[in-house]
């Protein structure tokens, strides 16, 4: 496990403050026309980054879950604090991937054009959504790797 849990740890890192850095620049660059000047250049840039280090934290979440015998545990009744713990992590991390297909679909196929309302209301908002929640599963994270 100790090969699986650095690259995933690197890749959690880069997903976490991928997300930070876009909401803070989402935040903080409220002028329309540089947001028009930096995100069709940062955005796609950002996005393939951002899907190889989802890709990664996916593959070796997976492995690591294998490897430390949790996999049987999942999906049998056994409801000990650290299934619980994964079980939380895991549907929070389902949402993210649900959330991150969504809003790279609208991001990859607006990006240079102009988004229509409700494109950007979905957009922004499962942008955020994806910030917070990646705050819950390093929380959860943190409590797997403790008990661990």
């Amino acid at each position: 496990m100790g090969l699986f849990i650095h690259i995933h740890l690197i890749a959690a890192i880069a997903w976490i403050g991928g997300s930070i850095f876009m909401f803070v620049l989402g935040v903080t660059l409220l002028d329309k026309e540089k947001q028009k000047q930096v995100y069709p250049h940062i955005g796609p840039i950002f996005g393939y980054f951002e899907l190889v280090s989802i890709v990664v934290l996916l593959l070796t979440g997976t492995v690591m879950i294998v490897d430390n015998g949790l996999y049987h545990m999942l999906l049998t009744h056994d409801d000990n604090i650290i299934v619980q713990a994964l079980r939380k992590k895991l549907f929070i991390v389902a949402i993210i991937v649900i959330a991150t297909i969504i809003h790279f679909f609208i991001a990859f196929r607006t990006n240079g054009k102009e988004r229509t309302k409700i494109q950007n209301i979905i957009s922004r908002g499962s942008s955020l959504l994806i910030f917070f929640l990646n705050l819950f599963v390093l929380h959860y994270a943190i409590m797997i790797r403790a008990m661990l």
